[in-house]
């Protein structure tokens, strides 16, 4: 059966494509086609067709091919994560940043934190009731992962609606800024979260000092990557050999996040997400039409997305949902989705209050924050992968993937773009991404 992993990849990117259309007709993103499709081609729809209709057996490597298929397949999602941070290295071009000024600078600061903030005081309250089910690592990982927001659903609404202002002309800024942001704070937050996880001693060292390191030297490593493939770009310039440079730095920021964690490399964890996000940002400055290779390259990417949100959405253990564990589920996505979108429109109206924003920016502009997509997903997958590695720590894998999913599609777009429905932009919040925050993931090597 192995080698039809093949036929099972060109069935997903037919479904996959199958279901954009049918997303039209509901008026829906695409990529919540695809997580809808990895759902149904995953192990516990597809795959029961393969295993006698066995449920609570679907996430059986041995009875169930299409469980294996797709943990055979994880690997595409260190692959495009790395592409989305590299993406995301080009909203810190110095001519836009100075263009924008001061002020998207500290909103995106402002909100980004105390979204975090108010879902580690939300699920923290929680804990106090279930500290079990509810765990600090948890609570650690969904705070920084709260901080993202989904640039690609803002954009649409935008343009959907042709809408124009001071609030757009603040929003888009501050989404492009919105990932960057969440990378750093999920780098910070999950090696502490990870720290509590396994189970080490604690100290400035393993709390501080090694996250901190960890930080520092994937920056660095991705600045050194981002000069030499811009310095080799002098000598390479057609967009197809340039393209080539980008796939180089994403693979070898992968491939360096495994080697550094090996024991005789310190068991370093980098996180190829702020490396890869560093070589776009040092890429995109030194390189005048640097804007070609990422519009070439998101050509190039486009069907990696979608085969990654679709494995997102397979990789769901949906037998979460038929026993205790269900209420709790739904709680911690409710209690998530309604504290992320508290804090993001708190933490938007203070940066705005601060910096003498237009009234409008302060009332408004919290509300078009809260969708989440790519990134958030991305980050939950990685951290819910980690987390299975141990076993003490498998619960905080099945719960960490599924809420930041549930906010994704939790956001009404067509309400968020009229924004007169505020109310209505958090009620609409659906338990899709409730099932990616707490469905365990299956276990796949994943980088941070």
């Amino acid at each position: 059966m192995e080698n039809f992993i093949f036929l099972y990849v060109a069935a997903l990117l037919l479904a996959g494509l199958f279901s954009t259309r049918l997303m039209k007709v509901f008026r829906l993103p695409n990529v919540t086609g695809y997580i809808i499709t990895g759902i149904i081609m995953g192990p516990f729809v597809l795959g029961l067709f393969f295993n006698g209709f066995d449920f609570m057996g679907a996430n059986n490597p041995l009875t169930s091919p299409i469980y294996s298929f797709v943990k055979r397949l994880g690997w595409v999602n260190n692959i495009a994560l790395g592409f989305i941070a590299f993406s995301i290295g080009s909203s810190f071009k110095a001519s836009a940043l100075k263009r924008v000024g001061k002020k998207v600078i500290w909103i995106t600061i402002f909100e980004s934190l105390m979204a975090s903030i108010v879902v580690l005081i939300g699920l923290g309250i929680a804990h106090i009731f279930n500290p079990e089910a509810i765990s600090w690592p948890l609570i650690l990982s969904l705070a920084a992962i709260a901080a993202a927001t989904a640039p690609a659903a803002t954009l649409m609404v935008v343009k959907q609606y042709k809408a124009h202002g001071p609030v757009v002309d603040t929003l888009l800024p501050t989404v492009a800024l919105d990932d960057a942001s969440a990378l750093i704070l999920f780098a910070v937050l999950f090696q502490i979260a990870k720290t509590i996880a396994t189970g080490d001693s604690f100290s400035v060292w393993t709390m501080l000092g090694k996250p901190l390191c960890e930080i520092g030297l994937s920056l660095l490593i991705g600045a050194a990557l981002g000069f030499f493939i811009s310095w080799m770009c002098a000598f390479f310039k057609s967009r197809t050999n340039r393209l080539i440079w980008a796939v180089f730095v994403v693979f070898a920021s992968v491939g360096l996040y495994f080697l550094f964690r090996q024991d005789y490399m310190g068991k370093f964890e980098l996180s190829s997400l702020l490396t890869c996000m560093a070589a776009g940002a040092i890429f995109t400055n030194f390189n005048e039409d640097s804007y070609k290779t990422f519009e070439f390259m998101d050509r190039f990417t486009a069907p990696i997305y979608m085969i990654f949100f679709i494995i997102s959405g397979a990789s769901l253990d949906l037998t979460v949902f038929t026993g205790d564990k269900a209420l709790i589920v739904i709680i911690i996505a409710l209690i998530y989705i309604f504290s992320r979108a508290a804090g993001k429109w708190s933490g938007a109206f203070t940066g705005a209050l601060i910096t003498k924003a237009e009234p409008t920016v302060k009332k408004y502009l919290g509300f078009a924050l809260i969708p989440q997509a790519g990134v958030a997903i991305g980050l939950a997958t990685s951290s819910a992968t980690i987390f299975s590695e141990h076993e003490a720590t498998a619960p905080a894998a099945t719960l960490v993937m599924n809420g930041p999913m549930s906010s994704y599609t939790s956001v009404d777009v067509k309400m968020m773009a009229t924004i007169k429905a505020p109310i209505g932009a958090v009620a609409s919040c659906s338990l899709k991404m409730v099932a990616l925050l707490v469905a365990k993931p299956i276990a796949t090597p994943a980088c941070g």
